[in-house]
């Protein structure tokens, strides 16, 4: 069982922002200090109220490098969404590069899970988001802290999105509640393969889960086993959604490429997350 952390301690200064008082971190690429961590932000035109999205970097990147990538950033402060990135944490074998505590069998020392749900809270008090409205995203490592997430506690965020990561053996067999999740992967990507691998990493033996498998587990928390109630073609993207789950719903996307983010990925998701999520 993870340990869930102390409190929060934050920093002193502030900066006024209209409708509401925020401090200076987060701004020009200064990071929020959090007790075990910290976290990055690019906020929108207008703060107050504005609704929150969190991307979990892959292995050994950065919640800074997420901000910094501009062109990912704007497409979620464009939309009028602040964008929190936090870091992973250092991993002291694999050459001190950043990671996350996914369930897979290795220890890391931060409680990740824990971390995760105090960087929402602290951002949305700190920023004067929308705590009602929260979407969480990650990318490889970092999406499979979101299915980690998702399935530990399914009630920190409204939503989750993740792309090509999911479950690590040993494979998760139930959650703590049903979740709405988006998850998009490519068919051809061999460094999390649909089917699943061994493999080791820095000397240390691992076997990523089979993505199907994983989402089957989604599915019986939802209590949608059954076939897919749509299933569409748009472009070289192929979806199936289970939206008639007795709680929460389920959206696969494969598209034909390998191991990175499909091209409008950020668009579908946003509108995905104001359309069935916030609303489902």
């Amino acid at each position: 069982m993870r340990r869930y952390l102390t409190a929060i301690a934050c920093a002193a200064s502030f900066l006024a922002w209209p409708g509401a008082s925020a401090q200076v971190c987060g701004v020009e690429g200064s990071p929020c200090i959090l007790e075990n961590g910290q976290y990055f932000a690019a906020l929108p035109e207008v703060v107050e109220g504005a609704p929150m999205a969190l991307y979990l970097h892959g292995y050994a990147g950065s919640g800074g490098s997420v901000i910094k990538n501009t062109g990912l950033t704007k497409r979620f402060t464009g939309r009028g969404y602040a964008l929190i990135a936090p870091d992973g944490q250092m991993d002291p074998v694999g050459a001190f590069r950043r990671d996350w505590a996914v369930d897979d069998g290795y220890e890391l020392p931060r409680d990740d899970i824990a971390f995760i749900g105090h960087v929402i809270d602290d951002a949305a008090q700190r920023f004067g988001l929308d705590r009602g409205r929260v979407l969480v995203t990650g990318f490889s490592r970092g999406g499979s802290m979101v299915w980690d997430l998702a399935c530990a506690t399914p009630r920190v965020a409204s939503a989750f999105a993740s792309a090509s990561g999911g479950f690590w053996e040993p494979m998760q067999t139930g959650c703590a509640g049903p979740a709405t999740l988006y998850h998009t992967h490519g068919f051809s990507d061999r460094v999390v393969p649909l089917e699943g691998r061994a493999a080791v990493f820095n000397g240390v033996a691992f076997h990523q889960g089979n993505i199907l498998t994983g989402l089957d587990t989604f599915r019986r928390e939802g209590g949608c086993m059954g076939a897919a109630e749509a299933a569409s073609t748009e472009g070289e993207l192929w979806i199936k959604t289970w939206s008639d789950c007795t709680a929460g719903s389920l959206t696969l996307e494969l598209h034909p490429g390998g191991h990175g983010l499909p091209k409008g990925w950020v668009t579908r998701v946003l509108n995905w997350f104001e359309t069935t999520a916030q609303n489902g």
